[in-house]
């Protein structure tokens, strides 16, 4: 009898594991079936992106500047209009790079790439216009540009109010920065309606992701930028532009999506905006600014006063603005480092002001630039 159960012992406790394991696993096993379908969703909308189409209008305009062999700042210019664009050079540019190596802003990639390559790559995008919408994503591809041009121009005017240098990759990241609604919303056919229904502001609208979704658009964004290769200095910034916490280039998006919602007559949280103000360097009175000139920011301001500037001290100072140092003014204007000095201390004492940043500031508020 002892040697039975001590052959049948092991196969008893087996069966009977295997009791335990069948009598707990239904919750786990739909968690995990739930968790597979999730991946299997977002795999697929991830793989969606790469037909994202550009604005008609934008790649013509690529396909115009790079023709007609333009600066590369018009090229650039024309580029950063439009998300898919964006998206296409940029994955280019980085595609087979090591980390260290990876750009993160559209200049940097035009330059890598160069305008031929720029020209063959805006050729075959797919495009949409307002007339013609694509079956895929009907009238997605207008809705997510405006919001993602209006935030990017006010993360552009609270960069020059703080004086933020980066400016280059931050027009990158504002104009990104809900791509991953682009994922949820090829991956859930209820998103956003149902999935946001009674959210008001942008806080409770990603609460409302994360509580019935289990992730939210920010993270998605993230991780769809890491999948295309590019950069973890954009990545970041995306993932993090809703975080209460967020800073630096973070949290610049984060007030300037706030703002951008605020433009357009949508609910934000006065204290939320606050907060993100703080973090991003903005003072209280210079917040006050950007809501009041808010109706103005489309158009640029009237050139009230003459600008004392040369042509050339002018163009030095915008690059300058831009975040550009002067290794890279004298590159792109072909001068020496020593003139764009002198071109910039010229500016400085035109203006009356003891640097750069005041030269800037002053000519943003005066129509100069």
């Amino acid at each position: 009898m002892q040697a039975t159960l001590a052959v049948h012992k092991p196969n008893d406790e087996r069966r009977a594991a295997r009791k335990r394991q069948a009598g707990a696993s239904p919750v786990r096993s739909s968690e995990r079936q739930q968790a597979v379908g999730h991946g299997r969703r977002l795999a697929m909308a991830f793989d969606a992106l790469d037909a994202f189409p550009a604005l008609s209008e934008s790649r013509n305009r690529v396909l115009a500047a790079t023709a007609k062999d333009a600066a590369s700042t018009d090229i650039v210019s024309a580029v950063e209009s439009d998300v898919s664009l964006v998206l296409a050079v940029l994955r280019l540019a980085n595609a087979g790079r090591r980390t260290s190596e990876r750009v993160d802003t559209v200049m940097g990639a035009v330059e890598l790439l160069r305008p031929e390559a720029v020209q063959a790559l805006a050729s075959r995008v797919q495009t949409f216009d307002f007339f013609e919408r694509p079956g895929l994503w009907g009238s997605a591809p207008e809705h997510f540009r405006l919001h993602a041009l209006a935030t990017q121009r006010v993360a552009d005017r609270i960069a020059s109010e703080v004086i933020y240098q980066k400016r280059d990759s931050l027009a990158v990241t504002s104009l990104l920065h809900d791509i991953g609604k682009l994922v949820l919303i090829q991956a859930y056919p209820d998103y956003p309606s149902q999935v946001h229904d009674g959210a008001q502001t942008p806080e409770d609208r990603i609460h409302a992701e994360r509580i019935q979704l289990g992730v939210d658009h920010a993270l998605v964004g993230s991780v769809l930028v890491r999948r295309w290769g590019l950069p973890g200095s954009l990545a970041t910034p995306i993932e993090h532009h809703h975080d209460p916490e967020a800073e630096g280039e973070a949290a610049i998006v984060r007030l300037a999506d706030m703002l951008a919602h605020y433009e357009h007559g949508a609910s934000v949280s006065p204290g939320e905006m606050l907060q993100s103000a703080r973090a991003a360097g903005l003072a209280t009175e210079q917040l006050r600014g950007l809501l009041y000139g808010l109706a103005s920011a489309k158009q640029r301001p009237r050139r009230l006063e003459k600008c004392p500037l040369s042509q050339q001290e002018l163009r030095v100072l915008q690059r300058l603005a831009q975040g550009r140092v002067y290794k890279e003014i004298a590159h792109e204007l072909a001068l020496s480092v020593s003139t764009i000095r002198t071109h910039l201390h010229n500016a400085y004492r035109k203006l009356g002001v003891p640097g750069g940043a005041q030269a800037v500031i002053l000519a943003n508020r005066r129509g100069w630039l």
